[in-house]
């Protein structure tokens, strides 16, 4: 009976161990994501896009093939910019389903990132279920830190939205992909059951595990424009 015990603690023990280190590998991968394309600088996304932009959304790695089935195919993290303007909150985890990407090349992953540039966008963002696309309009980002983005369509969406695959970075328009909170790995994060809205309108500090990532944010859009 001790050994059965025993066993059971070392397997609940292994096992959050275990979902720690998924939930810091994701956030490792979303910071490696993030700085490869700010640090390519004839590829990457104007800065004063970031510079105006609400909130910061990364996804390493959605996996084509679940996409074509429909399943769940990519987990990632958000971060909003906190009041002040100044700084961007702990992040959030998110899973993403289904959409249309309407640029890929046939490779088996695609890193996407996409900023929310308004604070209606941003509040949809948060909500329980959250549809680029439906519940707010999306457009295909511009690419080139130098890039103009005074076009009616930069102006007015409320989500600008890009994709990485095999190494070529392109704006996409990501329509009818369905974003949801991970409380599972904002669980892993933060020791507590938390939702995407609690951790940025509470302004939580990022975990350890995700120092990384917001330090890579703060250092590519330091202020609000």
């Amino acid at each position: 009976m001790r050994l059965t015990q025993a066993t059971v603690v070392l397997l609940a023990s292994a096992a959050a161990l275990f979902g720690q280190s998924a939930a810091a590998n994701r956030l490792e991968d979303a910071a490696t994501v993030f700085s490869e394309i700010m640090g390519a600088s004839d590829k990457a996304i104007p800065q004063e896009l970031l510079d105006r932009a609400q909130c910061i959304v990364v996804v390493p790695g959605l996996k084509k093939g679940a996409f074509i089935f429909g399943a769940k195919y990519g987990r990632g993290f958000l971060s909003c910019r906190k009041k002040s303007g100044v700084g961007w909150t702990g992040p959030g985890a998110v899973r993403v389903e289904g959409g249309s990407f309407g640029f890929q090349i046939g490779g088996s992953e695609t890193d996407v990132i996409m900023l929310v540039m308004n604070e209606r966008g941003a509040q949809r963002l948060l909500s329980s279920k959250f549809t680029v696309g439906g519940d707010a309009s999306v457009a295909a980002g511009p690419v080139g830190r130098t890039a103009t983005a005074q076009t009616d369509a930069y102006m007015t969406a409320e989500i600008l939205s890009w994709s990485r695959s095999r190494g070529v970075f392109a704006g996409v328009a990501l329509n009818g992909a369905t974003l949801r909170p991970d409380r599972d790995t904002n669980r892993e994060m933060y020791g507590k059951d938390l939702d995407n809205k609690q951790i940025v309108t509470q302004e939580l500090a990022p975990p350890k595990m995700a120092e990384r990532l917001i330090s890579l944010f703060n250092k590519y859009s330091s202020r609000k424009g």
